[in-house]
């Protein structure tokens, strides 16, 4: 499996987050905004930083570190 950088980990929480802030009201492009801006940051730093690798795999595992974290101590 792919090794995400702690800032890839930092940006998908920053669009998890925008996520749940913009589905939380009723929609307004305004509200919609700040998450579509840092979903788009975070598939572009997953562009760069999976190069020549496999982005499916970088995206993958970076989800998987903010929405499934491992227990603490495993």
């Amino acid at each position: 499996m792919a090794n995400p950088s702690e800032n890839l980990i930092n940006l998908c929480r920053a669009a998890v987050e925008a996520h749940r802030e913009a589905t939380a009201v009723p929609y307004t492009p305004e509200g919609w905004a700040p998450w579509l801006e840092a979903s788009a940051v975070f598939q572009a730093a997953v562009t760069e930083e999976a190069e020549d690798g496999n982005r499916y795999e970088l995206e993958k595992a970076a989800k998987k570190a903010v929405l499934h974290p491992e227990p603490d101590g495993e």
